[in-house]
């Protein structure tokens, strides 16, 4: 006697799938999120040798993020009502 998961479990995995959606970027915004995803790779690797997990789990987020944009697989922006960013001033060291 089965319980039939298994077909429901193989539905959801096809409804997980991203879809590609094209996004057209600029020569200096493809430019820009390439240059954004190197130093995150590099944020990254400190992170990693330094012991800071959950700051290198958010770092890797953003790599991820910056790779799909490049890809095609998500938009630059979600645009819609979403909440704005705080726009807090960031200090430099030095």
């Amino acid at each position: 006697m089965t319980c039939g998961c298994a077909a429901v479990f193989e539905r959801d995995v096809d409804m997980n799938t991203k879809p590609r959606i094209p996004v057209p970027l600029t020569g200096r915004t493809h430019d820009n999120i390439a240059y954004i995803r190197q130093m995150l790779g590099e944020l990254r690797a400190v992170a990693n040798i330094e012991g800071a997990e959950m700051l290198r789990y958010l770092i890797e987020m953003a790599y991820v993020e910056a790779g799909d944009i490049q890809s095609g697989l998500r938009p630059l922006s979600v645009g819609g009502d979403r909440n704005q960013a705080a726009g807090m001033a960031m200090k430099t060291t030095g």
